[in-house]
């Protein structure tokens, strides 16, 4: 917004306020394939530890097979989402000064990192809160919290460190879940209108793995943390489901409905199985294996 332009209290921010919180690895030093370790596994070929540079980083912090990810057996690459947190480290918190030309640094940056996309998580999940019309009694507390976090994340490495980061992931996760709490009330008060059908009710954590859950109506269902591995959710409707936290690797969302589901990331919806039918939200992007998938599949 232009400093000289007054901000309308009664307008929701939009999507837009969320274009920071997404990864921008070219303005990143390869955070992700240094600080973070992996072990061999069906998403990872081979084992990594924490602060090794994986084998494909490039001296310009580029990956040398990063069209041939998934065939390398390398698909959590593709899958993980870092919230923006690597250019906030890399641009802002070390002031563009990568670990290769300052060593020295490198170990406090990769500890750093982790850190650092935790906050952007919250970030992400407070900038949405604050879309919802149905969140307005608490938008307050939201703006707060959001202003607050947003603060940490500028912090110096030393500070960062030494933040509580479990205890501010508790104060914000109270805020989410009554966000989620009225959200998802507002809905069922929307579905039940005229209507005596029941939906079924998911507790937080719900073992859905391999559910046949294909054409389901879960609109404002508690979908929170629950195991959806491989669970068939082909054309299923989840507008205002909360799912943050959700397992959807290997889930089959073709065809399903989640414009408005609530607290769904890029890390998800890259994890799923989708096509060109599946609705997501304006801020998340069709992943680019989906299509290869259809074609490796036809």
């Amino acid at each position: 917004m232009p400093a000289n332009q007054e901000h309308d209290p009664t307008e929701l921010p939009s999507a837009r306020d969320r274009l920071h919180l997404q990864a921008d690895c070219e303005q990143c030093f390869g955070l992700c394939c240094v600080a973070l370790p992996y072990a061999a596994s069906v998403d990872f070929a081979n084992d990594k530890n924490a602060g090794q540079p994986c084998q494909h980083l490039m001296a310009d912090f580029r990956c040398r097979v990063h069209h041939d990810l998934r065939q390398l057996g390398f698909r959590g690459c593709t899958v993980y989402d870092c919230f923006g947190a690597g250019q906030k480290v890399s641009q802002v918190t070390f002031k563009g000064k990568d670990w290769r030309k300052v060593p020295a640094s490198a170990a406090q940056m990769f500890e750093v990192f982790p850190l650092m996309w935790q906050l952007h998580e919250l970030l992400w999940y407070l900038h949405e809160a604050l879309t919802l019309e149905a969140a307005r009694p608490i938008h307050d507390a939201l703006s707060r919290t959001l202003a607050e976090t947003e603060r940490l994340t500028h912090l110096d490495p030393d500070s960062l460190l030494q933040l509580d980061i479990a205890a501010h992931r508790a104060n914000v996760n109270t805020l989410l879940l009554k966000t989620s709490e009225l959200v998802r009330a507002a809905e069922m008060k929307r579905n039940q209108k005229g209507s005596s059908r029941r939906q079924k009710a998911y507790g937080r954590g719900a073992d859905l793995m391999g559910a046949k859950l294909k054409g389901a109506d879960l609109r404002g269902a508690n979908l929170r943390g629950a195991y959806l591995i491989a669970a068939d959710l082909r054309e299923a409707d989840l507008r205002r489901a909360d799912l943050i936290g959700a397992d959807f690797r290997d889930a089959d969302i073709r065809g399903a409905n989640l414009t408005d589901s609530l607290f769904l990331t890029q890390a998800q919806i890259n994890a799923a199985r989708g096509d060109a039918s599946t609705k997501l939200p304006p801020v998340l992007t069709r992943p680019a294996h989906w299509s290869a998938q259809k074609e490796r599949e036809s």
